[in-house]
């Protein structure tokens, strides 16, 4: 056996934008059709968003009110949050948007026979074939700098930049020039919003290379090149309020390459590779697919939604578009990639489930840079969050947004239906997965302990309310985006809040032993009521009495507590486990959105249901959530362009077959039926070691490579799917190998 392609292909360019295959560096990002007669690259880039009026936007002044507003809601008032307002009109984020198009227009080329066009999951490289002609793009990591090349025999092309992409602004003005250096061609295009003074310069440097015929000249608002045998393109997006020096940026993209004969492809390729693949190869799947449909096109390929060749693709597509959209910060919505204007949602990072779900699989899966880039958005909004918890609720400490352009971390977002300003939850949310990478590295980072003190902080000032038992109070409350049968949607004691305020008081402890605050932290947290399970049997979304659940939603905000949390276990809280699983068993899809059905099964994994994950597999593999690009849809039938499904499916593979704690590993908890055999190997676990796991009818096999020496405590699945807890000790450097009986 071959093993799973690192790759993906079609035998057609793209016709859709949806449909181009990506590269990225999590600052710049491609999306390549890969048409030989007109080809065209669409180049984005994370800081471009659009103004939008929200530019000044501050978090509402509503702290003076907050008493008023405890004093309603804990005496009945159902509809009170409602009124807990500034009066303002919803106002989105500023949306994020492309930068252009590059635009080849080739004479001579063949028609798409025996064409190919690929993405090399292992390099970053979109190449198409077609004939004698070959075209190559990739964005590097080492120099920042988008790459193109295209060569054939007697090459003959205009290359323009194009900023008429779907939805582009009427009103934006733009300017073109085109000069010829002694570098090579430049071409710059400028961009300026109406009425502000936000700009971008999208800056190409076209060299010919590969010998003495070939020929650049000017054939505005771009260039012609006659009679080449290589093409070169090297291209930058500057975001800028002033003027911007574009001889310089050319001088700099030509200091690129290397001086001599040396192919400068191939030297600007190794500098990115060298970074690029050692973190793409850290982890991998084999679920024993067969070779016939590995070698398949992706579209082919997703018309068979039970294959394991399938779901083998996705998850290395999934860790390669996930690695490829995160750098500066972590994926958008969209990832790093939007091909029209009007982005849905504003292109935001959604950060109250999407942000979290996509990002799942960063320690597990071995992709540190995937949390630095979180990291990078969390620690970047500090300032303003800590504005957001004294506008708002008058404390110290930061309350975190749940929509964010990547800039303002200021919480002006909200409605009615959607009164995000209460939800509070939200910095504890978005630190569990810095501190997921602590633990997997064994390393606290301080930047980590000051921002939960601060979280800490924020608790003791908010909670100060208390019930007749003498539980501290959670009001108002919000349970994203989800409201109670009987009341409106800012009410008391939502689950998610009561996890997310438990977890940050006891991780801030953890991380400030010793001290007078980490004492008042654990009081603290050990006077929050504990969950409510309510007459179904399930735990409830609200845990305060007379709130009646809605299950019917795409949202799991109240299994917080399952998952990322291990405040919920079937090991450790086997009751409020079986009461989260009925909760679970009793949660519709509403409409069918991908975060909803993975975020499902992410959960189901930790409740050990593999049936329950399998079940959800089924409805995001086979309702066509998936473009040609293997990049997915927010809804079934390829409906709206969104990285949710396809970034947080490694996630959920992972989940079914080894979950980890600081002191527990777990094998094979939720594995579906239909896997009988495979091999995942590469995945960092929270006690400190790397984990290959193999599995069979006959037996599992695990190989242990420890950093730390400690006891852990091992569990692995058996014939009643409760598995039996083992001690295991590990010692620092020396592999253990586990060989277990059939599963």
């Amino acid at each position: 056996m071959s093993g799973p392609a690192h790759s993906t292909w079609e035998p057609a360019p793209a016709a859709r934008w949806e449909d181009a295959f990506l590269s990225g560096n999590g600052r710049h990002g491609v999306m390549v059709f890969g048409d030989p007669n007109a080809d065209r690259v669409i180049v984005n880039h994370h800081t471009l968003v659009r103004p939008n009026g929200a530019e000044h936007a501050r978090p509402p002044a509503l702290a003076t009110e907050l008493p008023l507003l405890q004093d309603r809601l804990l005496a009945g008032d159902v509809t009170a949050a409602e009124s807990f307002t500034d009066g303002r009109e919803l106002q989105w984020v500023r949306p994020f948007h492309p930068a252009f198009g590059i635009r080849l227009r080739n004479q001579g080329a063949e028609q798409p026979d025996g064409y190919r066009r690929e993405v090399d999951f292992t390099t970053g490289v979109v190449s198409a074939r077609c004939g004698g002609r070959h075209s190559e793009v990739f964005v590097s990591r080492a120099d920042d700098v988008i790459v193109h090349r295209v060569t054939g025999p007697g090459l003959s092309a205009e290359v323009t930049l194009d900023h008429q992409l779907p939805g582009a602004p009427h009103d934006l003005a733009v300017g073109h020039s085109t000069v010829l250096t002694p570098e090579g061609a430049l071409l710059t295009l400028r961009v300026r919003h109406p009425g502000s003074d936000r700009a971008y310069t999208g800056i190409t440097l076209a060299v010919v290379t590969g010998g003495p015929d070939g020929r650049i000249g000017t054939s505005l608002p771009g260039i012609r090149i006659e009679n080449a045998r290589s093409l070169l393109l090297l291209t930058r997006v500057r975001r800028h309020t002033g003027e911007l020096d574009a001889l310089a940026e050319a001088r700099e993209l030509r200091a690129l390459l290397p001086e001599g004969d040396d192919d400068p492809y191939a030297s600007l390729l190794a500098r990115h590779v060298a970074l690029h693949r050692p973190a793409y190869l850290r982890a991998g799947l084999d679920l024993g697919g067969d070779e016939r449909e590995r070698a398949l096109p992706g579209s082919e390929l997703l018309r068979r939604p039970k294959s394991p060749a399938l779901l083998e693709r996705l998850f290395a597509a999934g860790r390669y578009h996930l690695l490829s959209a995160s750098g500066m910060l972590p994926p958008r919505l969209t990832g790093l990639w939007t091909g029209d204007w009007n982005t849905a949602w504003s292109g935001a990072f959604t950060t109250d489930a999407n942000l979290n779900l996509q990002t799942a699989s960063a320690a597990a899966a071995a992709l540190p840079e995937v949390t630095e880039a979180h990291a990078a958005l969390v620690h970047g909004q500090v300032d303003h969050w800590r504005d957001n918890a004294r506008a708002i609720f008058g404390t110290r400490g930061v309350v975190a947004p749940a929509h964010t352009d990547g800039e303002s971390g200021h919480i002006y977002h909200f409605s009615r239906e959607y009164p995000l300003h209460l939800w509070t939850a939200g910095a504890d949310w978005l630190l569990k997965p810095l501190v997921d990478h602590d633990e997997t590295q064994g390393e606290r980072d301080p930047r980590t302990a000051a921002l939960l003190a601060q979280v800490a902080e924020f608790y003791e000032d908010f909670l100060t309310r208390t019930d007749a038992e003498g539980h501290l109070v959670v009001v108002p409350s919000y349970s994203p985006e989800n409201r109670p049968e009987n009341a409106s949607w800012g009410t008391i004691n939502a689950a998610m809040d009561l996890s997310a305020a438990r977890h940050a008081l006891r991780t801030a402890a953890h991380y400030h032993p010793g001290t007078p605050e980490a004492d008042r932290w654990r009081a603290l947290a050990d006077r929050l009521p504990p969950h409510r399970i309510n007459a179904d049997g399930a735990l409830a979304e609200w845990a305060w009495p007379g709130l009646e659940d809605t299950y019917d939603h795409r949202h799991l905000s109240h299994l917080y507590g399952v998952w990322p949390l291990d405040e919920i276990t079937p090991y450790d809280t086997p009751d409020l486990a079986s009461a989260a699983h009925r909760a679970l068993e009793l949660r519709g899809a509403e409409n069918d959105s991908a975060h909803g059905h993975l975020h499902h099964a992410l959960i189901a994994a930790r409740l050990r249901d593999g049936d329950r994950v399998a079940h959800a597999l089924d409805q995001v593999l086979g309702g066509d959530f998936f473009h040609a690009s293997l990049m997915s849809a927010h809804y079934p039938n390829r409906d709206v362009y969104n990285a949710d499904a396809a970034h947080t499916l490694p996630a959920v593979l992972i989940e079914m077959l080894v979950q980890s704690t600081p002191d527990r590993l777990v094998l094979l908890p939720a594995l579906p039926p239909d896997l009988p055999e495979g091999r995942l190997r590469g995945i960092r676990t929270r006690f400190g070691a790397e984990v290959d796991l193999t599995w069979a009818p006959g037996g599992v096999t695990a190989i242990l490579r420890p950093t730390r020496t400690l006891r852990i405590e091992l569990r692995t699945s058996s014939g009643d799917g409760d598995g039996k807890a083992q001690p295991l000790d590990l010692t620092a450097g020396e592999d253990h190998v586990l060989s277990l009986g059939a599963w």
